[in-house]
């Protein structure tokens, strides 16, 4: 069973992707109300970052976009997969 969350992005709602949807009857989780610290889609991505920049200040834009590669490539590939999994428990206690 596959559960979709995704915004409302007019790519998104596009005549191909809402076929594809009803193609593989996904269901669509809708989102809590609008708050933009609970914003589902990057939401551990996002946080991790916003934790590590809390310190953090840049001299130039090539300084910053240095630090975001460095950053990125230092996170294991599952931290974007734990995140997901925890959306579930997120939006049970926003819904």
């Amino acid at each position: 069973k596959v559960i979709l969350l995704h915004d409302n992005a007019p790519s998104r709602t596009a005549k191909l992707v809402k076929e594809t949807i009803e193609t593989f009857s996904w269901e669509i989780l809708s989102h809590a109300a609008y708050s933009p610290d609970l914003a589902p889609p990057g939401y551990y991505l996002f946080a991790s970052m916003g934790h590590a920049l809390a310190e953090q200040r840049f001299a130039s834009c090539e300084n910053l976009r240095k630090w975001l590669g460095d950053w990125f490539a230092s996170k294991e590939k599952q931290l974007s997969w734990r995140g997901i999994h925890k959306l579930s428990d997120r939006w049970e206690k926003n819904v």
